[in-house]
């Protein structure tokens, strides 16, 4: 089908969430460029960054809870924001995406 072909699925997802791991978008905007350095390499520990201040993560609930607590430690709430949607495995699999953007070695773009 040409919308299979128009919008192919993301090629560097080790798996489709389900089961124990749950697809996990991380936004934030930091307002300090030393923290932003910090928080995201927080978040390179966890997952793939798809934007600027746009990571993807596959995770346990276990393993979402370690990266949450970490990036608390690294921001200051008066001023920062981050923020995690969590996409269960039915909207994992439905996700779409088309084009790029340079900001990362694999990117992707999303439509919302």
């Amino acid at each position: 089908m040409w919308w299979n072909d128009a919008f192919p699925q993301v090629p560097y997802a080790r798996s489709a969430p389900g089961g124990k791991d749950m697809l996990t978008l991380v936004a934030y905007d930091i307002t300090s460029p030393k923290r932003l350095a910090k928080v995201a390499k927080v978040c390179e520990d966890f997952g793939l960054r798809v934007q600027y201040s746009l990571f993807e993560c596959h995770l346990e609930e276990r393993e979402f809870q370690r990266l949450w607590k970490r990036l608390l430690e690294e921001i200051d709430a008066g001023e920062d924001r981050i923020v995690a949607y969590k996409i269960d495995a039915r909207s994992a699999r439905e996700t779409m995406t088309a084009g790029t953007m340079v900001c990362a070695e694999k990117v992707v773009c999303y439509l919302v």
